[in-house]
C-alpha cells in the first residue's frame, strides 16, 4: 500500500495533482486507516497514471473520467474526436503565431507595401520615429477613406521626399519638436515652411499642410502646433486675398 506521497512519486505527479484529482472525481479517495493516513492500492496508481497520460497529451479533464471507463471501441472513437479538436487548436495557434509575426513587422499588418516602403525611405532619410509614425497613422486614416486614391499619393510622396528641400524641411521640423513655441529659431522656420507652401500651392501640387503637417502633429509638441496654425492662418490669409482679387 501506498501513501500519497509516494503514490503521486509512482505516477510522475505532485501531491497537489492528486488532491485536484480527488476534488474533481477522477480519482477515488481512501478512507483513512487506523493510523490516520490514507493508503492507495496498485489500481490507484494505474488510474492516475492513465490520468496523467491522458492530460498530458491535452485530453480536457472533464473527459478523461468517460474514457478511463469507456470500452475500447467508444475509447478510440472518443481519442479521434479529441485529436480532431486538438488539431482545430494548433491550426488557430499556427494563424496566431502568423498574425504574431505580422504584427512584429509593424506598418506592414495595416499598410501596403508601397506605403511601408515610404516610412521606410523616410526613416533612411533620417526622419525621426515620431514624424514616421504620425506618417504612419495618416496613412491607416487615408486608405479607408480614398483607398482607389493611395497609388497616386505614393507617387506624390516620392516625388517629394526626392526633392531636397523638402527633406531638410522635414529633418527641420524634427528637430524643432522640443523648442519653446517662443523660440525665435521658430520664426525662421515657419518662413520657410510657408515658402514652401507657395511653391507646391503655385505648382499645383497636394497642399504643404497635408505633407508636411498632418492631423494629429499639433497634439506632439506646443512647437509644432504653433507651427500649423501659423501656417494654416497664413493659408487661409492668401486663399481670402485671391477671392477679393
Amino acid at each position: 500500500m501506498l501513501t500519497i506521497g509516494q503514490l503521486a512519486a509512482a505516477a510522475g505527479v505532485t501531491v497537489r495533482a492528486v488532491r485536484h484529482y480527488h476534488h474533481v472525481g477522477l480519482l477515488p479517495e481512501p478512507e483513512r486507516d487506523a493510523s490516520g493516513y490514507r493508503r492507495y492500492g496498485a489500481q490507484a496508481a494505474v488510474d492516475l497514471i492513465r490520468i496523467k497520460t491522458l492530460a498530458d497529451a491535452g485530453v480536457p479533464l472533464a473527459r478523461i473520467d468517460a474514457l478511463l471507463h469507456a470500452p475500447p471501441a467508444e475509447f478510440a472513437a472518443a481519442i479521434t474526436d479529441i485529436d480532431a479538436e486538438l488539431r482545430r487548436k494548433i491550426d488557430q495557434l499556427e494563424e496566431n503565431r502568423t498574425r504574431i509575426a505580422e504584427l512584429a513587422s509593424g506598418e506592414g499588418l495595416f499598410l501596403p507595401p508601397e506605403v511601408v516602403a515610404v516610412l521606410d525611405r523616410m526613416r533612411g532619410l533620417g526622419v525621426s520615429e515620431q514624424r514616421v509614425r504620425l506618417e504612419r497613422d495618416a496613412w491607416i486614416l487615408l486608405r479607408p477613406v480614398d483607398p482607389r486614391g493611395v497609388a497616386q499619393r505614393v507617387r506624390e510622396k516620392n516625388a517629394l521626399l526626392d526633392d531636397p528641400e523638402t527633406v531638410r524641411l522635414l529633418l527641420a521640423s524634427d528637430e524643432a519638436v522640443h523648442w519653446d513655441p517662443r523660440d525665435p529659431r521658430l520664426d525662421h522656420l515657419i518662413e520657410d515652411l510657408d515658402a514652401w507652401e507657395i511653391a507646391h500651392e503655385r505648382d499645383g501640387g497636394p497642399p504643404g499642410n497635408a505633407e508636411l503637417t498632418i492631423s494629429r502633429i499639433a497634439e506632439s509638441s506646443p512647437a509644432w502646433q504653433r507651427i500649423v496654425e501659423t501656417l494654416a492662418h497664413r493659408a487661409q490669409r492668401r486663399r481670402t486675398a485671391a477671392s477679393e482679387g
